[in-house]
């Protein structure tokens, strides 16, 4: 049996990742490894922790003993790297943390993996041949778009917050470590994600939030940032892939093409909510959206050309973003119950 080490499993795309992973590979055991953070919650994998191919360990991704224990006790074939600080807005306040965690941690897992899994330079140990490093990593690291074009996997990198500069950064660590030693790793950039057990400072929780709340429902700047959203099971699927049948040391983007910007996702979600929760006031949520000062260095729009991974993988997007809201307003009406 193949044990595979999950980082970050406990988070929002990494829990949706482990629970639908465990279920389809009755053939791997799975080591989740996730330092429990304000965006990790135990919550997220109910039902997980007593079965026997399921393992949990609370721990940093920057820690090397730890690492190298888990690769030696587990003797683990694979890895699927999602752990890492995520929210542009802490990073802007709080830079120190996104460089640790998505640098240095990235770093020490790429290493330990390289010392446990190569004989040499280009040369996997025998019973390592197989062995797979996919790294999980955002579209943001392009930078941002005008008002047309794509992101593809040739576009030249251009972070443009502390988050996504740490993001490139980890991206290029795991590109050196396939050319400099010949490390199995591929690398998946992802648009941005919404589904169920997303982190509540998130952009479509916040908007049910607050909405349920009736408190204001804060958006930035003029609210025409456009971003292409994927429902994250849809993602599950798209990392599964490239995880198994990538070819080593390419990227792949994984795109939802289903460009929407802040106003149309607030006034859609309210407008569900109306339907959904009528308020008792009678008054539309959409009453309560709020513009508020925009962040520093907000891009303005993302989008994904994902035609590789649809084409040399057979990958497409089974939601759209009109299927999939429904679906996530439906799972936090239950989680917030107000």
């Amino acid at each position: 049996m193949k044990r595979i080490l999950i980082t970050g499993g406990a988070g929002f795309i990494g829990s949706n990742f482990v629970n639908w992973f465990y279920d389809r590979y009755p053939d791997y055991a799975l080591v989740n490894l996730d330092k429990l953070t304000y965006a990790g919650d135990l919550r997220n994998l109910d039902g997980l922790e007593d079965n026997a191919r399921y393992t949990f360990v609370q721990g940093d991704i920057c820690d090397r003993p730890l690492l190298e224990k888990l690769f030696t006790d587990f003797q683990i074939h694979g890895v699927i790297h999602f752990a890492a600080e995520s929210h542009v807005d802490n990073s802007i306040t709080g830079p120190e943390a996104f460089i640790q965690t998505n640098i240095n941690g990235t770093f020490t897992l790429l290493d330990v993996a390289r010392k446990f899994w190569m004989e040499q330079p280009f040369e996997l140990r025998e019973e390592f041949e197989g062995a797979r490093f996919l790294h999980v990593s955002t579209d943001e690291v392009y930078g941002t778009l005008g008002k047309t074009g794509l992101f593809t996997e040739e576009t030249p990198y251009a972070p443009n917050s502390p988050y996504s500069a740490s993001k490139a950064g980890s991206d290029m660590l795991v590109r050196s470590y396939f050319h400099t030693y010949g490390l199995p790793v591929v690398t998946s950039n992802c648009s941005n994600n919404y589904g169920p057990k997303q982190h509540d400072e998130k952009l479509i929780p916040t908007i049910i939030r607050k909405a349920l709340k009736l408190e204001s429902i804060p958006i930035y700047g003029d609210g025409r940032n456009i971003r292409d959203w994927l429902y994250v099971l849809d993602h599950c699927k798209g990392i599964d892939l490239v995880f198994h049948k990538g070819k080593l040391g390419e990227t792949y983007n994984i795109g939802g093409r289903n460009e929407r910007d802040n106003v149309y996702i607030a006034e859609r979600i309210t407008a569900i909510l109306d339907d959904k929760k009528p308020r008792l006031d009678g008054k539309s949520y959409g009453e309560l959206i709020t513009f508020v000062s925009d962040r520093p260095g907000h891009d303005r729009r993302y989008a994904i050309d994902a035609s590789k991974i649809e084409q040399q993988l057979g990958w497409n997007a089974e939601e759209n973003f009109e299927t999939g809201i429904l679906k996530t307003v439906d799972w936090y009406l239950e989680k917030f119950a107000i």
